[in-house]
C-alpha cells in the first residue's frame, strides 16, 4: 500500500465555470471571492506553483456598491508614459465609463504578485449588466 502523497501536475487540473452577480454587493468582498476561485484556493489539489484557478463570469458590474466617502473620494490613475501623463478619474465617474475595469483592478490587487497573476486574470470575465456571452457554459 503506498501512502504517499502525490504532487499536482498540471494535467490534474479541472477548471470550472462561475457566475457571480455583483448586484448589490460591496467591492471588496465581490473581489475577494471572485480572487479566491480565480487562484483556485478551494480546491483539494490546490498549489501556489501551478494555476489551479477557474473560469470566472461577473456580470452587473455598473451596479457594485462601496462603502463609506468612496463613490466621490476614490481615485483611479493611470499614466501614459509620457511626461505629465498621470490621469486620475474618480470612482463614480469610471463607473459609469468602464464598470469592469473596476471589478478587473480590485481582483488584479488581490492575487498573488508573481508570473501567474496575468495567467488568473484572462479567465476573468467581467460585463457591465445581466447579458454575457457565457450562457452555454452554464446552461444544464
Amino acid at each position: 500500500m503506498n501512502n504517499t502523497t502525490r504532487a499536482t501536475t498540471a494535467k490534474d487540473i479541472v477548471r470550472d465555470w462561475h457566475l457571480v452577480d455583483a448586484k448589490g454587493k460591496v467591492l471588496g468582498k465581490v473581489a475577494g471571492e471572485i480572487a479566491h476561485m480565480l487562484m483556485g484556493k478551494g480546491k483539494p489539489y490546490f498549489v501556489r506553483n501551478l494555476d489551479c484557478g477557474d473560469y470566472v463570469v461577473v456580470v452587473n458590474a455598473k451596479e457594485v456598491e462601496v462603502s463609506g466617502k468612496k463613490e466621490t473620494e476614490k481615485t483611479y490613475f493611470r499614466h501614459s508614459g509620457y511626461p505629465s501623463g498621470l490621469k486620475g478619474e474618480a470612482f463614480k465617474d469610471l463607473l459609469k465609463r468602464r464598470p469592469d475595469e473596476i471589478i478587473a483592478h480590485a481582483v488584479r490587487g488581490m492575487l498573488p504578485q508573481n508570473k501567474l497573476r496575468d495567467s488568473m486574470l484572462t479567465r476573468l470575465h467581467v460585463f457591465a449588466g445581466e447579458a454575457h456571452t457565457y450562457a452555454d457554459k452554464f446552461a444544464k
